[in-house]
């Protein structure tokens, strides 16, 4: 019995994949690589996590001094758990900057992905969402695989779908925050009105109750870092977080009970307490 058990839930696992183009997934979890106490820590946590995404800003790598091994190890650790590299361009504020730096990521790991963030405030790190269209835009012309990291605005959302995106990375809330889905009602109404677009929360996630919560509501994966690297026990957490994530995809496939505003009796004082049929 258990071994049919299994077969069964290793079944299910595969069947329940998605796909970035022609790159089929089965982990819904991407993971960043900043802020974590030593290398070792990293490459831990990204084996507990399980993701075959990993993310890198490359702008903060390059203002570090000098050649500290980062790029070496990175590499290592996605050939070593074969994880698929995420550049991206955190700390840009305009659409050419992001542009430049988007060119020598594709130079530098040798993949047409790229997150695109375009910063339009320092204080919330909140999108600028008219360069983040121009630079996506511009980079889908030039071939890149974009993953626009956005608001929960829908209008925005379809605008960047247009550009040329074939997904969106809506936050959850302010970029490290840790304060969870600040606006569910906004994530519910992207979910319900781009039905067939990959949707992946970034941004915010403090808790893997949040990533559960995200991923109850339908959407396709989580992205998050600081939650991990800041944990007192990354790998620890990064495991907590991976269980999460597939527990919340599980329940939504499964159909969360609709909520009620009142008491709803769970055993009938009347009548058949089961219906049996032939």
């Amino acid at each position: 019995m258990t071994v049919q058990r299994d077969q069964r839930d290793q079944s299910d696992h595969q069947a329940d994949q998605w796909a970035v183009g022609d790159i089929t997934l089965t982990s819904r979890f991407l993971l960043g690589t900043a802020g974590y106490p030593s290398p070792k820590v990293l490459g831990d946590a990204i084996a507990a996590s399980g993701s075959q995404i990993i993310t890198v800003g490359l702008k903060r790598q390059l203002a570090a001094a000098g050649d500290n091994g980062f790029v070496e190890m990175i590499r290592s650790a996605m050939t070593q758990h074969g994880a698929r590299l995420l550049p991206n361009t955190a700390g840009c504020t305009t659409a050419r900057e992001a542009i430049q730096l988007a060119h020598m990521a594709r130079e530098l790991y040798d993949t047409p992905w790229i997150k695109l963030e375009v910063v339009g405030d320092e204080y919330t790190l909140q999108p600028d969402p008219l360069e983040l269209v121009e630079a996506a835009r511009q980079l889908a012309r030039d071939g890149f695989t974009v993953f626009p990291y956005c608001t929960d605005d829908l209008v925005t959302a379809k605008r960047l779908l247009d550009a040329g995106c074939p997904l969106l990375m809506p936050w959850g809330a302010p970029i490290g925050s840790g304060q969870g889905l600040l606006n569910p009602f906004a994530l519910k109404t992207l979910r319900a009105r781009l039905p067939g677009v990959v949707l992946i929360v970034d941004a915010g996630i403090g808790a893997p109750s949040h990533a559960a919560q995200a991923m109850e509501m339908g959407f396709d994966a989580v992205l998050l870092n600081s939650a991990v690297s800041q944990a007192s026990d990354p790998t620890r957490m990064a495991s907590a977080f991976g269980q999460a994530i597939a527990a919340g995809r599980t329940a939504y496939l499964a159909g969360v009970m609709a909520r009620q505003d009142f008491a709803v009796a769970t055993t009938p004082v009347a009548g058949n307490p089961f219906l049996i049929g032939d």
